[in-house]
């Protein structure tokens, strides 16, 4: 994960063998053997009509590189066990023809495709599965092209979040992207899931300013916005692109950025009046000045006032798209319970902010935004949550005995409203706007291998997730699709019923959405995986 959230990320339990059951109308006989990997390898060669460079982009278990490759983009250490189930190979496309030959050759050899561009699913699901499988690694498709005059800029889906920033910043000190903080994500999920980061109460999320993108159909047929069509458009701007096909790349708009931002790191333990400020964080946060961003980390921390005793640590991280000076202003009407005090915020470009929410030191040259940390990986579970009412002091009281209680996991409160809450439901499969004060993201890591340090982690998180419960939203008890998590829900045979369980979950009233225009483009569920978008019965 690199330097990213003081939470990391990423997850899969041991049950995995009970998720990817016929995932796909696929023959379990789909072998490794030299005649089936030549069989698919002829067939791309035929469909590119480029047998040099094919030979150069796929990996059978006997290739050297096969494991560094596989590895490079794991980021949940969990799945990187020798438990875990194997592609058969991997198809590493450094252009559009090795994808779409990939597409129809799958197809044709009845083997399915796991999609992956920078591995941060929390799941593994873009390269994890218990049916023969192939990982189509979308790394090597990552140029940038950034035109400042029409602010835009076309990015290809194995790019990262980090090369966006970077190319940006090259070509102007007063433009941004609103995506996420960590910048070793790549585009093709964060995007396709919906993609927020800290100025999404300014400019919403990064698909609310996607303007066009390229995508490979079942077919192989390469499409663009006007020929995939309104509803296919629509729905790969937050319903996830890998149940619809490939995302190539997305057409973005950029967005102005002052020269000078302001960051500011504020932390409360309980005896630090620590509940007073979450309790007012809650009113303040999503209703605050839309250039103010204000994440709240919530940790289990051992007290140094009290000898050693547990105790619960409020973190608040914040950027201001503007002048330090006017946010403490600003929130010392606001937050008093806060106390920001000038010595406590800190003025920079706008890239520097993208460096000190990752933790980098003053003065990192942006450069470190291209580094992708490849094979880094912790063990981790991530699960979500939304907030539509603010939790009464008595009910965080109580929620910090809990946390407590249990020990490691964490929580992470992200404010929405400002734009967020300007925009419909439903002009992109990402329902959760108005009415949503914050999102939680529940985040345990930790660093002991085997499976029963894995349970017991794994219980702990969702112990702390049952007791959420009555806290958060109800019916449903909505999520976020950026966040996968398997606990919710999951597809055995790719039924509509299946489907809905998780699916009304991450989309609730745009989910019926998704599965019309998957019906549409993709009648044989070709692109399938645990929580994929079903089709309807036939």
């Amino acid at each position: 994960m690199g330097k990213s959230s003081p939470l990391p990320h990423l997850s899969v339990p041991p049950m995995l063998p009970l998720l990817c059951l016929v995932l796909l109308h696929v023959s379990a006989s789909w072998a490794t053997s030299d005649s089936d990997f030549d069989t698919f390898v002829q067939c791309l060669t035929n469909q590119t009509k480029q047998p040099d460079t094919v030979s150069k982009i796929v990996y059978a278990l006997n290739n050297t590189a096969y494991t560094p490759v596989l590895r490079a983009y794991i980021r949940n250490a969990r799945f990187n066990a020798s438990y875990t189930p194997k592609p058969v190979m991997i198809v590493t496309p450094t252009n559009e023809s090795h994808v779409q030959a990939a597409v129809i050759c799958a197809k044709q050899n009845g083997i399915q495709l796991r999609i992956r561009s920078g591995g941060h699913d929390y799941e593994g699901l873009s390269y994890v599965s218990d049916v023969p499988f192939i990982i189509l690694d979308l790394f090597n498709l990552r140029s940038i092209t950034v035109d400042i005059a029409e602010k835009t800029a076309w990015v290809q889906a194995g790019a990262t979040v980090g090369e966006v920033y970077y190319r940006i910043w090259e070509q102007s000190k007063v433009h941004g992207f609103p995506a996420g903080i960590c910048p070793t994500v790549g585009v093709g999920g964060h995007f396709s899931g919906g993609g927020y980061g800290n100025m999404l109460r300014k400019y919403g999320l990064s698909v609310d300013n996607v303007v066009d993108a390229k995508i490979v159909d079942v077919n192989g047929r390469i499409l663009d916005k006007i020929s995939m069509g309104e509803d296919l458009f629509w729905a790969i701007r937050g319903g996830g692109g890998a149940s619809f096909g490939v995302i190539l790349a997305y057409k973005i708009n950029l967005v102005p950025v002052p020269e000078i931002v302001t960051v500011f790191q504020v932390q409360r333990t309980l005896e630090e009046n620590a509940t007073d400020v979450v309790y007012q964080w809650q009113t303040v946060a999503p209703n605050t000045d839309e250039n103010l961003f204000m994440r709240m980390l919530i940790q289990p921390v051992t007290s140094e006032v009290m000898k050693g005793q547990k105790t619960v640590r409020a973190t608040i991280m914040a950027l201001f798209l503007g002048k330090g000076e006017d946010v403490v202003t600003l929130l010392g009407k606001e937050f008093p319970e806060l106390g920001l005090k000038k010595e406590n915020v800190e003025e920079m470009s706008w890239i520097d902010s993208v460096l000190w929410w990752n933790h980098y030191d003053n003065g990192t040259s942006p450069d470190v935004l291209l580094d992708r940390n490849l094979d880094s990986a912790d063990f981790l579970k991530r699960k979500s949550d939304y907030v539509q009412t603010p939790i009464p002091k008595d009910g965080l009281e109580l929620l910090w005995k809990k946390v407590i209680e249990i020990g490691k996991p964490g929580l992470v409160f992200n404010p929405y409203g400002g734009k967020m809450s300007r925009i419909p439901a439903t002009d992109t499969p990402f329902p959760h706007r108005a009415g949503n004060l914050f999102k939680v993201q529940h985040s345990i890591t930790w660093e002991e291998e085997g499976i029963e340090a894995q349970k017991k982690y794994l219980t702990q998180i969702r112990n702390l997730f049952s007791y959420m419960t009555p806290l958060v939203s109800k019916n449903p008890r909505s999520a976020y699709l950026n966040y996968r998590d398997i606990d919710i829900g999951i597809s055995h045979n790719g039924t509509y019923e299946e489907g809905k369980v998780y699916g009304v979950k991450y989309f609730n009233g745009n989910f019926d959405r998704l599965v019309k225009v998957k019906t549409a483009v993709d009648p044989e569920n070709f692109f399938r995986y645990e929580q994929s978008i079903p089709t309807l019965p036939k």
